[in-house]
């Protein structure tokens, strides 16, 4: 059977018996206009309208890459539009498809348009797991237009997509989900008869609360809606209240404001605890951030600044390794970024810390804005321009390279900071090395071995 992601049967007892369905998929969106989110791409006259034969023009391409973070309504969309085409949707995955599925994909789709006069919408997730190889065996159904192919990823598709493919495709980014987006579904959810159907309220406290805990997911906010709802109409209540929701998802509120004091500063605790190198704290904080729904790449951010600010050379790999955690937190986002998050956070709280680095470009800058800075020494101009000799520019310039040690004894800084010292190295952690070297270093500028 066809890995579809609504079978005619499922279908078929959805209508007579909608609330045999989970609240999720009663609320999928049945036309572009109910999509939530995205308005950049459902705008009037769009790419994404073309498609599906509104407005005026071409379609274009007629595969789209759907390129976005986890939990937005990729396969929604996909859905959307084949049903809005009035096209077979059949889905597969990358993590468990592999040639022989999408071939017999391929092949089903060429005997249905050709017996039965039905397109097909092919819905492949995750397209960025597939090798080269196996992005090669689409493109022929893309080139044909045997198929209707939308493919998501959360991975950048100009590193992840074979180029014939992506040039075929009409890229669209899709943008995380806010708040205002997901409180307004959850508005239609509780009062839409294929919804909730008006049969209890949602009180401003547990909102809130479905919010921190859907962290820009829509599945996820009805899906505890829907447990919530359950258990209010269960005590027979007419409101679903903040109790309610954490009896229902098993989780407490946290009390923690994204835009208020505590924003700033339990991300202030958290730098502080990594900087006093208390591991433990550091993740409590980092655990009500998340618990808080606050965006990883916030947390992220202030991470990557904490490995310069506060550890610099004392361990080298630090700043490397929270640019590794943002740039895979921003893959794969929340709930699996929480690991990434901790990960990186216990790393850079137990490193050893140095300010070094930051109290040296503090200082270079002070002197700078006090106007301590003079002319560029003569040596060290460009000289690579007619006339340049004449004026004394690039003569007398000691090659570093031709000297034994590759350092030359020569005056780099201006003459009102000729001398002058910034970085003064710790003796804690991999600084311990630089501290050494660094006296060797600006003796043998001095002329002095």
């Amino acid at each position: 059977m066809e890995p579809d992601l609504f079978t005619a049967a499922a279908e078929e007892r959805q209508e007579k018996d909608p609330s045999s369905s989970p609240l999720a998929v009663r609320m999928r969106p049945r036309t572009l206009d109910e999509v939530v989110g995205q308005r950049h791409l459902l705008k009037p006259g769009s790419p994404l309208r073309r498609l599906v034969g509104e407005g005026s023009g071409p379609a274009g391409a007629s595969s789209v890459i759907l390129w976005g973070p986890p939990g937005i309504g990729k396969t929604t969309l996909a859905y959307v539009v084949s049903k809005a085409t009035e096209k077979r949707f059949v889905e597969l995955s990358a993590i468990t498809a592999g040639v022989k599925e999408v071939r017999a994909v391929i092949d089903g789709a060429r005997r249905a348009s050709g017996g039965y006069g039905k397109e097909t919408v092919l819905f492949l997730d995750e397209i960025h797991r597939f090798s080269k190889a196996q992005q090669d065996s689409l493109l022929p159904a893309v080139e044909n237009r045997w198929v209707t192919l939308i493919a998501a990823t959360t991975e950048n598709p100009y590193f992840s997509v074979i180029s014939p493919l992506l040039s075929r495709s009409l890229l669209l980014t899709l943008e995380p989900l806010t708040d205002e987006d997901l409180s307004g579904l959850m508005d239609r959810a509780v009062t839409e008869e294929r919804g909730l159907g008006g049969a209890v309220g949602l009180g401003d406290d547990a909102r809130a609360h479905l919010l921190r805990i859907a962290g820009g997911d829509a599945r996820r906010a009805l899906t505890a809606l829907e447990a919530a709802a359950g258990g209010a109409l269960a005590k027979g209540e007419r409101e679903i209240t903040l109790q309610t929701v954490e009896e229902a998802v098993d989780r407490a509120a946290v009390k923690y404001d994204r835009g208020g004091d505590q924003h700033y500063d339990v991300a202030s605790a958290l730098i502080k605890s990594i900087r006093g190198s208390d591991v433990d704290a550091a993740l409590h904080y980092l655990a009500r951030m998340i618990e808080a729904g606050e965006d990883p790449r916030f947390i992220a951010r202030r991470l990557m600044i904490s490995a310069s600010e506060d550890i610099g050379l004392a361990d080298p790999q630090a700043l490397p390794l929270a640019v590794a955690a943002a740039q895979a937190v921003a893959m794969i986002g929340f709930p699996e970024a929480a690991l990434t998050l901790s990960h990186a956070t216990i790393a850079l709280a137990l490193a050893p810390k140095s300010n070094a680095a930051t109290n040296a470009i503090s200082a270079a800058r002070e002197d700078v804005r006090n106007g301590l800075a003079g002319p560029v020494p003569s040596h060290l101009r460009d000289g690579h321009y007619k006339g340049a000799a004449k004026l004394g520019h690039a003569q007398g310039y000691v090659y570093p390279h031709d000297v034994p040690g590759a350092i030359a004894a020569q005056q780099y800084a201006p003459d009102a900071l000729h001398g002058r010292r910034y970085y003064e190295p710790t003796r804690y952690g991999a600084e311990a090395r630089y501290a050494d070297v660094v006296e060797k270093v600006r003796g043998r500028l001095k002329g002095d071995g």
